[in-house]
């Protein structure tokens, strides 16, 4: 929370992870937040980790192992050396037949000073070429190229600081090589046969200075001379080869710490990100000087950070608005546009969030063959562009559903919400854990008499009709005639009661017009009559004639009711009522269902919410706010209404998240219906065989290389070869064979039931996405945390 210093001065506290949030940076260090900001988010597949994830090479089938890479290039490596070494020292002498034709063709007078320099400085050419061609000839037959890329991260890590940058144009590459190596030659050429370039040098310097020795002048003199026609040499060259160019793209990390590296597009998307640019461009330089200078004290946090950010977004939508921006961040800095709370950060962060990508973190994805290879040994993490399809995860208690994906999936959608950018509705028992109590705007406690806030029966129901039918389906969670006759039976009484006082009736109310109070609806009756609903007055005599008949449904209902009264549903001490209505608002609310004496009426307030979230969500009249429903237990609340409402979830901005230990806690007919709704399916460690099978087909088969190996005796040989086979048997036991082997591409599942039941390890589970765009991934193995 934040708090006070003694001088009155707001301090937020930082939250743990990257960045940290409010520190004091040294001068010469750059701050926390903008090395977070110059982070590489490449874009990725749906799901990967993208702050710091280094893009992986095209996947190579037939790629090399590692100790066959690197033996064979220390193989080529050694084998160049020798024939480099017989080549100069004269034991290999076909390579100097070029060179005996230039020594002894006749145009060149060899005994002149000029012929002979033109004749060695063709010779010396010749040789770097030499060298040249050795080295490009061994390099193909050693894989220097792969040998590079496989340590090309390594390198760019320590010399740049980055492991992800992209290579530049092959074009400048040759350029620049092409530049080094015409910089080597000339370099030796120079201090080797070349004498013109120290002219200048024997014109300045008197010759007292070197006749009768060296002096301490003289040599001080020509070492200064040689420095500065070097460095001219590199100018000159590193023009030619655009060297300038490499060294901004892949800066020295210890001389260029206040520098980012990366392309020219690379740099000035950072700056962007960095230095406010957009806002500079946009006219509203004051706002991104305070900004600027906030970021360099420390005393910008990444929330801070996403909030302005997505406040800048409206602006750019909204031009008009750029004045009221620019006022709010002048005058108040990293603190402006706050979340109606007033925070500015979580009181604790148990995970690892990128509020820049909106993703957190939930695990790593194994390095072996059953994951895809974009996946592997990568991180994994959701974001709203996959939770807005939904997640279902199944699995035992313990398995990690709440601690190690509910969990940190709601504290990033409380971040998100402290943006401005999404909305959160939690609901689980209080011993749930989903985040402490000053997390959230909204805390409702059903049948807890202390509860500030009082859950809405009805969930702010635009009409009549709608709020039967959402009560229906939540008490009684049937089939869909069911459902239907449910809702008939409560519109009986609910609109003649709101007719006759404008305002929808309570539990108590409700149950007992459901039981046929006498006293009750004669009351009803007169009120009606004196407000003139007398089409209302036919329906309530309708619902008094059908409760005399033995399979009405009244008296279930009143019976479910019953259940939500003794929970203490409607409390009577003053509470503030709360409705899902009210999610067009950036809120964090958490619903703590009745305590464990009271688990049908959990079921049924678990049912209740999942109905009116979808009905609320799909009818708002401003979508902008990306709005979840977390369930950390979702037993019996699975409705044919509900599955058909998951799958409206997507277009409206919203998604679902549904933790259930079973599949056998859905019913046999909606289970299938429930996988299909939801586009990201998670299968924990324990999972059941039975259960197992729904997953499986659900991710369905792929084609995949199937080897049969024939092993038959080796018979083939002569005498000797024989007489080997023999030795070998007699002390091993073994008979030589032949392996003869038949691929084939056959279709298997992508993970089957077995494997899903057996061969998921503790602490690990199967996760397969879909994006709101509809790019899916396969299933994917990750280790949780």
């Amino acid at each position: 929370m934040p708090h006070e210093t003694a001088d009155q001065t707001p301090v937020v506290p930082p939250p743990p992870g990257a960045p940290p949030a409010i520190q004091q940076p040294p001068a010469a260090e750059v701050p926390p937040l903008t090395r977070w900001l110059r982070l590489p988010r490449p874009a990725t597949r749906p799901g990967v980790w993208r702050a710091g994830h280094i893009v992986k090479p095209p996947h190579d089938p037939d790629q090399p192992s590692d100790r066959e890479l690197h033996g064979g290039a220390l193989l080529a490596f050694l084998t160049g050396l020798l024939v480099w070494s017989l080549c100069w020292y004269g034991y290999i002498d076909l390579w100097m037949w070029p060179l005996d034709r230039i020594r002894w063709s006749r145009p060149i007078q060899l005994d002149s000073r000029a012929g002979a320099t033109v004749v060695e400085t063709v010779i010396w050419a010749y040789y770097v070429l030499f060298d040249v061609m050795l080295v490009w000839i061994f390099g193909r037959l050693g894989n220097f190229s792969q040998v590079w890329y496989r340590w090309r991260p390594v390198f760019l890590r320590y010399w740049s600081g980055r492991a992800d940058l992209q290579p530049q144009p092959s074009g400048k590459t040759r350029r620049a090589v092409a530049a080094l190596v015409g910089f080597g030659w000339v370099f030796g050429l120079s201090f080797g046969l070349w004498t013109s370039w120290l002219g200048p040098l024997n014109a300045v310097v008197p010759d007292a200075m070197w006749e009768d020795g060296d002096t301490t002048a003289y040599v001080v003199v020509y070492n200064l001379y040689y420095v500065l026609y070097t460095v001219l040499l590199l100018l000159l060259f590193g023009w030619l080869g655009g060297w300038w160019a490499v060294l901004r793209r892949y800066p020295l990390a210890l001389l260029s710490r206040d520098r980012a590296p990366g392309s020219a597009e690379e740099r000035a998307a950072i700056a962007r990100l960095t230095d406010f640019t957009e806002l500079r461009d946009a006219g509203a330089d004051a706002a991104a000087e305070r900004l600027l200078a906030e970021v360099r004290e420390g005393a910008m946090s990444d929330l801070d950070y996403a909030r302005i950010a997505h406040a800048w977004s409206t602006v750019r939508a909204r031009p008009t608005e750029l004045p009221v921006f620019d006022e709010a961040v002048r005058r108040h800095g990293a603190g402006a546009f706050p979340h109606p709370s007033g925070e500015r950060d979580l009181p604790v962060r148990a995970a690892r969030h990128d509020l820049l990508t909106r993703q957190v973190r939930i695990g790593s994805g194994v390095d072996e063959e059953r994951n895809p290879y974009e996946y592997r040994g990568v991180d994994i993490a959701l974001d709203p562009a996959v939770l807005g399809t939904s997640l279902l995860a199944v699995g035992p208690p313990g398995a990690g559903k709440t601690g190690r994906v509910v969990r940190p999936v709601v504290e990033a959608l409380c971040l998100h919400a402290l943006t401005g950018q999404a909305a959160v509705v939690a609901v689980g028992t209080a011993a749930s854990g989903l985040g402490p109590d000053h997390a959230f705007d909204v805390l409702v406690r059903v049948g807890d008499p202390s509860s500030t806030h009082q859950l809405a029966l009805y969930g702010g129901a635009a009409d009549t009709d709608e709020a039967a039918g959402l009560l229906a389906e939540a008490l009684l969670g049937g089939t869909q005639a069911e459902t239907r006759e449910a809702a008939a039976v409560l519109i009986q009484l609910i609109g003649p009661y709101h007719a006759a006082y404008g305002r929808l009736p309570g539990v108590p109310e409700l149950r007992a017009m459901l039981d046929g109070a006498p006293a009750l609806l004669a009351t009803l009756r007169d009120d009606l009559a004196l407000a003139g609903a007398h089409d209302q007055q036919r329906e309530l005599d309708s619902r008094q004639r059908q409760a005399r008949r033995p399979d009405d449904l009244g008296r279930r209902l009143a019976d479910r009711l019953a259940v939500l009264d003794r929970a203490g549903f409607s409390n009577e001490a003053p509470a503030e009522p709360f409705s899902l209505a009210a999610l067009i608002h950036p809120l964090r609310v958490r619903i703590d269902l009745p305590a464990a004496g009271h688990a049908e009426a959990g079921r049924i307030i678990t049912r209740l919410l999942l109905a009116q979230f979808a009905a609320s969500v799909t009818s708002r009249p401003d979508r902008s706010l990306f709005a979840v429903l977390v369930l950390d237990d979702a037993t019996a609340a699975v409705t044919p209404g509900t599955v058909r409402g998951l799958t409206q979830l997507r277009g409206a901005n919203a998604g679902a998240v549904l933790a259930l230990r079973t599949l056998d806690d859905v019913p046999a007919e909606l289970r299938a219906g429930l996988l299909g709704a939801v586009g990201c399916r998670m299968a924990f460690s324990g999972l059941t065989t039975w259960d197992a099978e729904h997953f499986a087909r659900a991710w369905g088969t792929a084609w995949t290389e199937d080897q049969d190996i024939t092993r038959t005796p080796d018979r083939t040989g002569g005498i000797v070869r024989k007489t080997v086979r023999g030795v070998r048997k007699l002390f091993t036991g073994r008979e030589t064979t032949t392996d003869s082997v038949t691929v084939r591409r056959v279709e298997r599942e992508r993970w089957s039931a077995s494997e899903l039941a057996h061969r998921v390890p503790p602490r690990h589970a199967v996760l397969s996405m879909t994006s709101v765009d509809g790019e899916p991934t396969p299933p994917v193995l990750l280790r949780l945390g």
